[in-house]
Order: structure tokens, then C-alpha cells, then sequence
């Protein structure tokens, strides 16, 4: 109160007594803000914390600053008042109406406070998956991490959106707030983890695959960037320990499947210039199977299966290996062609 000035302490005694919803309302005074909301402590402070949010958002202010309310005179723990911030933050957060309030800001003079605010964020962080965007991520991107990107020239980061939270540190000294500022650090980086994966299937990457790893990336608490220029062509993802295992293992096997994919055709070109298998077209013609229903019905002959059912056309058939006749499912039968090229006969 001294350091916002007379003007305000005058203020605050005029309205005394006729606050509403717990709290009154002044000019700044000497602060570099332009309103000061003064609570009337009745110890819930997430009550208290969500009445000057909602306060905030209708007298459509971009941000708010508060103090580690409760932990001064009234007494009240650091942990269980850190919990209840944060529970008041999320929930406003979440609603969609909230179209002014831009920043909230905490600020902690006390460095053995940030231990329980860390800690309360570290839970959220574990028990809600579902939150787009993690507290630590938050932190990170205060402290200069992820930044937005989109195409570059020799590779691609998918583009993730943070919501920023900004705590400010204050202290006694340069010095302790440099420290607390590099203790800070140092417990993001141990929730931190990169890998990187190379393999040269990454670049038969398409807008399918992209769009999965886009997904991943809104779901999990991680940074994915494609090195596709690289030789060979690179994934990395960094972020969340967990996260970054988890997504890992969807991108190997999306590797794994495109690879797979790849062989598989090889070996369908390979199997087509020794033999081709047809069925009827127009005029009298015959019409040849794509590549991998070729090999699907070579495959079937071969291991003497009696039928296989394939598609033509869009419908549905099956196919007796013996006669080589294929019955579509209203009965109709035509007659297949099985031909081996190098022999040049049926």
C-alpha cells in the first residue's frame, strides 16, 4: 500500500465497507498497472482467485497479476494455496467464453515457495492428459523454449500452440534470482528427453502421415520436426520423457509400415513380369489386375488355397483357384485368365 501512494489508501477508505463479491477496486497509484483489486481475506482462495478472473475478463482487462494470496498474515500453506491458484486458473482457462484476459501472472517473492507451485503443476502435469499444453511446457517457453514454426527450408516443425502462464521470480538480489531462475531450469530439463529417428522411409512421408504426427503432437507434450533433406531423412521429437517414448513407438511403426508397404510392391512388380492374371473386359478383352491383387492371387495358387475373395471393379468376388472362375455376391460368374509371360501360354 505505501508504494502505490495516498491516492490509493484514500480509495480504499471511501469504499470501505461497500465492496462487493470480496474484494474493491482502485486506480494504480504509483504502480505500473492501472487497477489494483484489493481482497477481503476469507482464506478461499480459489474462490477468490476465480471472482477477479471473471472480474478481469468482463472489465475486459488483457492481464492480471497475483501475489501467493493467503500466505502473508492469514498464515495459510504455500501448498495448499498453490493448489488452489492453479485449480482456479485451469478452470478459467478452460471455458470458452474467455475472449480479453490474455496473461496471468504469479508472482512468488519467497524462492522456497516455487518448490510448491513446481509441485502443483508437476501433478496436473500427471494426472491430466487431456490438457493440450503442460505446465512444464509452459515454463519451457517462458524460459525460451519451443517457438512456433512452420516450413523451413531444409526441414519442418509441425506448428503447436502454447498458452503462456508467466511466473515472475522476485528477490533480495540479482544474484537469488538468477539462481532460482537457473533451479527452475533445471527441473524442466529433467522432464525433458529428445530422440531422433533416421531412416530413409521418412521421405515417402505424405499429408496422411503428417496429419497423424500433427495429432500426436496436439495430444502429447512433445515438439515434432522432419529433417526430410538429411541423408538419411530424420524425425525428431523432444518434449515429455513418457511422451516422447510413446510417440516414438507410432512413428517407428509408421516407418515399419512403409517400409513393409514398399516391399511388398517391389515384390508385386517382381511377381508381375512372371505372371499376370486377368479378368474380362470389353470386347472381348481382357483387362490385367493391379499389381498387388496379381500377387494376391499368385500367392493363393500356390499355396493351393480353393478360393480367395478380391474385388473387381468394386464389387465383391470370389475366386474358385482351380476353375478360375470368380462369383460376385448376386451370383454371376466370369472367367479369369491366369498367364505365365515367360512361357507365354495359359
Amino acid at each position: 500500500m505505501d508504494a502505490a501512494g495516498s491516492q490509493v489508501a484514500d480509495e480504499c477508505a471511501q469504499y470501505a465497507g461497500l465492496y462487493q463479491s470480496g474484494f474493491i477496486t482502485t486506480h494504480g497509484g504509483n504502480l505500473l498497472c492501472s487497477k489494483i483489486i484489493h481482497l477481503i481475506t476469507n482464506n478461499q482462495v480459489k474462490s477468490q482467485v476465480s471472482k477477479v478472473l471473471h472480474e478481469c475478463e468482463q472489465r475486459m482487462y488483457k492481464s492480471v497479476a497475483f501475489p501467493a494470496i493467503g500466505t502473508g498474515q492469514a498464515g495459510q500453506s504455500s501448498a495448499k494455496v498453490a493448489d488452489e491458484m492453479l485449480d482456479a486458473v485451469v478452470e478459467f482457462a478452460r471455458q470458452k467464453s474467455v475472449q480479453h484476459l490474455q496473461t496471468i501472472k504469479i508472482v512468488i517473492f519467497q524462492t522456497n515457495m516455487l518448490t510448491d507451485f513446481y509441485e502443483s503443476m508437476k501433478k496436473r502435469e500427471d494426472s491430466d492428459s487431456s490438457t493440450k499444453e503442460s505446465w512444464l511446457s509452459v515454463f519451457q517457453s517462458f524460459f525460451g523454449g519451443r517457438k512456433q514454426s512452420s516450413e523451413k527450408k531444409r526441414f519442418m516443425i509441425l506448428e503447436k500452440k502454447v498458452d503462456l502462464v508467466t511466473f515472475q521470480i522476485c528477490g533480495e538480489s540479482q544474484e537469488k534470482v538468477d539462481a532460482t531462475e537457473s533451479w527452475i531450469k533445471d527441473l524442466i530439463l529433467k522432464e525433458q528427453f529428445e530422440n531422433i529417428i533416421s531412416d530413409e522411409a521418412i521421405e515417402s512421408f505424405d499429408e496422411t502421415h503428417i496429419a497423424i504426427l500433427e495429432g500426436l503432437q496436439g495430444e502429447k507434450q512433445v515438439t515434432i520436426q522432419i529433417l526430410n533433406k538429411l541423408s538419411p531423412p530424420q524425425i525428431k521429437i523432444s518434449g515429455i520423457s513418457r511422451d516422447v517414448y510413446s510417440v516414438s513407438l507410432v512413428v517407428q511403426e509408421m516407418v515399419q509400415q512403409i517400409k513393409s508397404t514398399e516391399e511388398e510392391q517391389s515384390k508385386a512388380e517382381l511377381l508381375h513380369n512372371l505372371v499376370e492374371w486377368r479378368y474380362p473386359g470389353s470386347n472381348d478383352s481382357f483387362v490385367a489386375f493391379d499389381k498387388l491383387t496379381n500377387m494376391q492371387l499368385e500367392r493363393a495358387k500356390m499355396a493351393k488355397k480353393l478360393h480367395l475373395n478380391i474385388k473387381i471393379k468394386m464389387k465383391n468376388y470370389r475366386v474358385d483357384l482351380n476353375t478360375l472362375k470368380a462369383t460376385d455376391d448376386q451370383g454371376k460368374t466370369i472367367n479369369l485368365q491366369r498367364v505365365i509371360k515367360d512361357e507365354g501360354k495359359l
